[in-house]
């Protein structure tokens, strides 16, 4: 009976023991986490970052920021990160990275992070304490208790391209979020600050002020245009701030604007097709009129130009061929008959007579052209009917 009791204690006593192990490895798996080999270098030196819980294959930015904290983030946003110095990262099937980052002074002073965030898909980052040694140091500004609003919801882009974007027109779409005053008194219009950005350039901010109030404790659904240069394309990045701070980023893929390509293809062969047309017209039109050319393309099936502009109406050669010497005109260049009816027809022409034959030796000359026979008048031949 005691050693049954045994087995259930041993049991109870594993499950105590092993209880804070399997919470600290669910909160690894479902939260990043960075690690650094130091804690402080200098510029020029470099440093190993590792992180753990992070999603499998994803895309990461590894950034060295001034001016920011892990409980407060990034205060100026990556516009007080060193981003000409910063290294891109994936992360492995179990979520993990290790990477060598240079350490080069951000345009902030310090307290500084290294800052880690997802550069595609779902949005996440983690922040790790670093000191650049050498760098300025300066209290972070004060937090404003008075309004403060937050995140409360993910970032959507609403909204969809039209035929015009395909043929370049500006991409754009409308951020939408939901936000909570979180301080002691309402904030009333406030103003926002929507940038853009493409790859790892900084974004461009643009002051939008938002109508409404925002009570303490309560949370109000924000709506903010966001619109793009013409025939932009790509990988961009959408970030609201407020107060100094980024309160939330938003990718957005931009298809290519295939209209513009396929117009520029129809001009490099319709344009050069119309001016070979046009060479060939202007061409044709100062060609001098008796040339064989143009006589040849005359005949080739174009009508040719009367005396009065208007088409002629017949064939121009037969009237010429009627006039060769040793041709025949036919009975339509010979005229009406004297009575008015059909032409007489006419005796086909002899040939010329040849060089070496003199018209008084020619044997066709006497006659018909036949040799008569020889006769005899000699009155001395009898006649058959004998003397009269």
């Amino acid at each position: 009976m005691s050693g049954k009791m045994r087995i259930p204690a041993v049991v109870a006593v594993l499950a105590l023991l092993l209880s804070p192990l399997a919470g600290t490895t669910a909160a690894a798996a479902g939260k990043p986490a960075v690690e650094l080999s130091d804690s402080q270098a200098g510029t020029g030196g470099s440093i190993t970052v590792t992180g753990t819980g992070w999603r499998p294959g994803a895309l990461l930015m590894v950034l060295i920021c001034g001016q920011s904290s892990t409980d407060r983030g990034v205060i100026g946003g990556t516009n007080s990160c060193a981003n000409a110095d910063g290294r891109a990262v994936t992360t492995d099937s179990k979520g993990a990275f290790r990477k060598k980052l240079p350490v080069a002074e951000p345009p902030r002073p310090c307290p500084c992070v290294v800052h880690v965030a997802t550069a595609t898909g779902r949005k996440a980052a983690a922040d790790a304490p670093f000191l650049v040694a050498g760098h300025d140091v300066e209290p972070l500004p004060k937090e404003d208790e008075d309004g403060r609003l937050t995140v409360l919801t993910d970032t959507g882009l609403d909204g969809s391209s039209g035929l015009l974007t395909w043929f370049g027109a500006p991409p754009s779409r409308t951020l939408v979020l939901t936000v909570g005053n979180i301080g002691a008194t309402e904030v009333e219009n406030p103003v926002f600050q929507v940038g853009t950005s493409h790859g790892v350039f900084a974004p461009q901010w643009e002051e939008q002020q938002w109508r409404g109030t925002v009570r303490p404790g309560a949370k109000a659904r924000i709506s903010l245009p966001v619109e793009l240069p013409a025939g932009a394309h790509g990988d961009y990045t959408v970030s609201l701030k407020f107060g100094g701070k980024v309160l939330a980023e938003q990718p957005w893929g931009v298809g290519r604007p295939w209209g513009v390509t396929l117009f520029w293809l129809l001009v490099a062969v319709v344009v050069p097709g119309a001016l070979f047309r046009i060479g060939m017209a202007v061409v044709d039109r100062v060609r001098p009129a008796g040339s064989p050319a143009r006589a040849g393309r005359n005949r080739g099936g174009r009508p040719g130009r009367g005396a009065h502009g208007g088409p002629r109406r017949g064939p121009w050669l037969p009237g010429i061929a009627a006039r060769l010497p040793g041709r025949d005109p036919g009975p339509a260049a010979a005229g009406p008959g004297p009575d008015g009816g059909p032409p007489p027809r006419s005796r086909p022409r002899t040939a010329p007579s040849l060089p070496w034959f003199a018209p008084d030796s020619d044997p066709g000359s006497a006659g018909d052209g036949l040799l008569s026979a020889p006769q005899n008048s000699s009155p001395t031949n009898p006649t058959r009917k004998g003397n009269t």
